[in-house]
Protein backbone atom coordinates (compact mmCIF):
# COMPACT_ATOMS: atom_id res chain seq x y z
CA UNK A 1 0.00 0.00 0.00
CA UNK A 2 1.44 3.15 -0.79
CA UNK A 3 2.01 6.10 2.17
CA UNK A 4 -0.75 8.30 0.01
CA UNK A 5 -2.98 5.90 0.44
CA UNK A 6 -2.30 4.72 3.90
CA UNK A 7 -2.11 7.89 4.67
CA UNK A 8 -6.20 8.76 3.60
CA UNK A 9 -7.04 5.45 5.14
CA UNK A 10 -5.75 6.58 8.82
CA UNK A 11 -7.00 10.30 8.18
CA UNK A 12 -10.81 9.29 7.36
CA UNK A 13 -10.95 6.85 10.61
CA UNK A 14 -9.27 9.74 12.67
CA UNK A 15 -11.88 12.51 10.83
CA UNK A 16 -14.69 9.85 11.96
CA UNK A 17 -13.41 9.01 15.22
CA UNK A 18 -13.19 12.94 16.47
CA UNK A 19 -16.43 13.59 14.28
CA UNK A 20 -17.63 10.59 16.89
CA UNK A 21 -16.52 12.99 19.53
CA UNK A 22 -17.67 16.18 18.63
CA UNK A 23 -20.96 14.74 18.13
CA UNK A 24 -21.27 12.87 21.37
CA UNK A 25 -19.91 16.12 23.02
CA UNK A 26 -22.66 18.86 21.17
CA UNK A 27 -25.37 16.35 22.11
CA UNK A 28 -24.50 16.72 25.63
CA UNK A 29 -24.27 20.15 25.51
CA UNK A 30 -26.91 21.52 23.70
CA UNK A 31 -28.49 18.43 23.37
CA UNK A 32 -28.89 18.90 19.66
CA UNK A 33 -29.86 15.65 17.90
CA UNK A 34 -31.27 16.13 14.41
CA UNK A 35 -28.39 17.64 12.54
CA UNK A 36 -25.51 16.03 15.05
CA UNK A 37 -26.80 12.41 13.76
CA UNK A 38 -26.53 13.17 9.98
CA UNK A 39 -23.19 14.25 10.89
CA UNK A 40 -22.09 11.10 12.42
CA UNK A 41 -23.81 9.19 9.77
CA UNK A 42 -22.18 11.46 6.67
CA UNK A 43 -18.75 11.44 8.71
CA UNK A 44 -18.50 8.15 9.37
CA UNK A 45 -19.41 7.05 5.89
CA UNK A 46 -16.37 8.40 4.32
CA UNK A 47 -13.55 5.98 6.00
CA UNK A 48 -16.30 3.01 5.66
CA UNK A 49 -16.35 3.72 2.14
CA UNK A 50 -12.17 4.43 1.73
CA UNK A 51 -12.08 0.39 3.10
CA UNK A 52 -15.15 -0.44 0.67
CA UNK A 53 -12.71 1.22 -2.35
CA UNK A 54 -9.62 -0.62 -1.16
CA UNK A 55 -11.13 -3.75 -1.74
CA UNK A 56 -12.80 -2.48 -4.83
CA UNK A 57 -13.27 -5.56 -7.44
CA UNK A 58 -12.45 -3.50 -10.26
CA UNK A 59 -11.74 0.23 -11.25
CA UNK A 60 -14.67 1.19 -12.54
CA UNK A 61 -15.94 0.12 -8.69
CA UNK A 62 -13.37 1.97 -7.22
CA UNK A 63 -13.82 5.36 -8.69
CA UNK A 64 -17.50 4.11 -7.90
CA UNK A 65 -16.62 4.21 -3.95
CA UNK A 66 -14.42 7.00 -4.12
CA UNK A 67 -17.38 9.36 -5.59
CA UNK A 68 -19.65 7.85 -2.21
CA UNK A 69 -16.86 9.08 -0.18
CA UNK A 70 -16.71 12.44 -1.77
CA UNK A 71 -20.56 12.93 -1.62
CA UNK A 72 -20.41 12.14 2.39
CA UNK A 73 -17.35 14.05 2.82
CA UNK A 74 -19.10 17.05 0.99
CA UNK A 75 -22.74 16.24 3.03
CA UNK A 76 -20.48 16.47 6.29
CA UNK A 77 -19.61 20.06 5.44
CA UNK A 78 -22.99 20.77 4.85
CA UNK A 79 -23.80 19.47 8.39
CA UNK A 80 -20.79 21.19 10.15
CA UNK A 81 -21.24 24.83 8.40
CA UNK A 82 -25.01 24.38 9.27
CA UNK A 83 -24.07 23.50 13.02
CA UNK A 84 -21.66 26.34 13.00
CA UNK A 85 -24.51 28.87 12.01
CA UNK A 86 -26.91 26.92 14.65
CA UNK A 87 -24.54 27.38 17.44
CA UNK A 88 -22.08 30.13 16.48
CA UNK A 89 -20.53 29.39 19.96
CA UNK A 90 -18.90 26.23 18.93
CA UNK A 91 -17.10 27.55 15.95
CA UNK A 92 -13.94 27.02 17.21
CA UNK A 93 -14.81 23.21 18.10
CA UNK A 94 -16.38 22.93 14.72
CA UNK A 95 -13.65 24.65 12.55
CA UNK A 96 -10.91 22.40 12.56
CA UNK A 97 -12.94 19.05 11.69
CA UNK A 98 -14.55 20.85 9.21
CA UNK A 99 -11.38 21.68 7.61
CA UNK A 100 -10.13 18.57 7.97
CA UNK A 101 -13.49 17.27 5.53
CA UNK A 102 -12.32 19.66 3.12
CA UNK A 103 -8.84 18.45 3.06
CA UNK A 104 -10.31 14.83 2.81
CA UNK A 105 -12.35 16.03 0.10
CA UNK A 106 -9.63 17.53 -1.55
CA UNK A 107 -7.65 14.16 -2.04
CA UNK A 108 -10.46 12.19 -2.33
CA UNK A 109 -11.10 14.25 -5.52
CA UNK A 110 -7.72 13.81 -7.02
CA UNK A 111 -7.27 10.30 -6.20
CA UNK A 112 -10.24 9.77 -8.76
CA UNK A 113 -9.79 12.56 -11.33
CA UNK A 114 -5.71 10.22 -11.38
CA UNK A 115 -7.42 6.85 -11.35
CA UNK A 116 -10.13 8.09 -14.07
CA UNK A 117 -7.10 9.27 -16.59
CA UNK A 118 -5.13 6.36 -15.58
CA UNK A 119 -7.65 4.37 -16.83
CA UNK A 120 -8.44 6.57 -19.80
CA UNK A 121 -4.74 6.21 -20.80
CA UNK A 122 -4.77 2.42 -20.58
CA UNK A 123 -7.73 2.05 -22.85
CA UNK A 124 -5.55 4.62 -25.45
CA UNK A 125 -2.44 2.72 -25.05
CA UNK A 126 -2.16 0.47 -28.27
CA UNK A 127 0.79 -2.36 -28.59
Amino acid sequence: MSQFNKDIKERSFDFALNTIRTCKYLKERHREFIITNQLFRSATSVGANMREAKNAESKADFIHKLAICQKECDESIYWMELLIEYIDEEKETLQPLCQEAEELLKIIKTISIRTKENVKRSKNYKC
